[in-house]
């Protein structure tokens, strides 16, 4: 699944390129997760002012109304720019195709677990009931060291369930949260209750700059993401953890270990981190 590094990267990727753009025609292929909410014919003539994220969300502005963008478990936005008689050629499990004057943006998704999204206004149900719930952004300024402690003391489950939920702070992935957890020294079995203050400080420090990293390199492509121009992501290359059981620790050459927390596998160095 997409994290939060893949949807930035893919809405950096793209963001620019639309922005201003007046939109032509929207094609609908099979139902997605959830209904688009609106006529498509209803979206032509407005403009896309700008192109945001809020944790996996993407966030297509046209003021007042929106598109809320989730790419589920296997999709990927393509962006196409336009070019003179240039006609939309749609692929295999193309199902939300948006066509504008600057380009075409692309929703492909094998599994169908994405979702658009119209509302008409940033105060619509739908935004509330999409967004309302999410914790704040791990690169804002609202993530801070005081804050990420005070919020795991209230939390009765594992640090790595706790970065999961999305409660707390939003887009700490999978890959993310066993990344982090190795660089802070934690163990992803620990109480989130019972990380100290200090095991916060080192902890929000490694999830900022995993992030970032994954940003910087294009995000990780473990099965077919791409970005909006079809580029690949290279952070799985420089996993500490992250899908290298047995394998050793780049630090200890202890052998990494696998567990299943709630359904989701989790690596970690039964050395390095306590």
């Amino acid at each position: 699944m997409p994290e939060l590094p893949e949807v930035e990267v893919t809405r950096l990727s793209f963001a620019d390129r639309i922005q201003g753009a007046q939109i032509q025609s929207v094609h609908l292929g099979k139902p997605l997760r959830w209904p688009i909410g609106c006529v498509p014919s209803t979206l032509k003539g407005l403009t896309v002012k700008r192109v945001n994220r809020r944790g996996k969300y993407l966030l297509i502005e046209m003021d007042p109304s929106l598109l809320i963008l989730h790419l589920g478990m296997s999709g990927s936005l393509r962006f196409e720019q336009a070019s003179p008689n240039s006609s939309v050629t749609t692929k295999l499990h193309d199902h939300f195709v948006m066509q504008t004057n600057l380009g075409t943006l692309t929703l492909n998704d094998p599994r169908r677990f994405g979702a658009v999204v119209f509302a008409p206004t940033p105060h619509s149900h739908i935004v509330d009931k999409l967004l309302g719930r999410l914790g704040v952004e791990p690169l804002g300024e609202g993530f801070t060291p005081e804050f990420l402690y005070k919020a795991l003391k209230t939390r009765k489950l594992s640090i790595k369930q706790a970065l999961l939920g999305g409660q707390i702070v939003v887009g700490v992935g999978n890959i993310y949260a066993s990344e982090s957890l190795f660089l802070a020294g934690i163990r992803p079995t620990r109480s989130s209750a019972k990380v100290t203050k200090a095991q916060s400080v080192l902890l929000h420090k490694a999830i900022c700059e995993t992030l970032k990293r994954a940003i910087e390199v294009g995000g990780s492509t473990l099965q077919n993401f791409s970005n909006a121009m079809g580029e690949s992501g290279y952070f799985q290359l420089e996993s500490f953890v992250y899908a290298r059981q047995g394998q050793p620790c780049r630090r200890c050459k202890t052998p990494i270990k696998q567990i299943v927390q709630g359904q989701r596998s989790t690596f970690y160095c039964p050395t390095c981190q306590k």
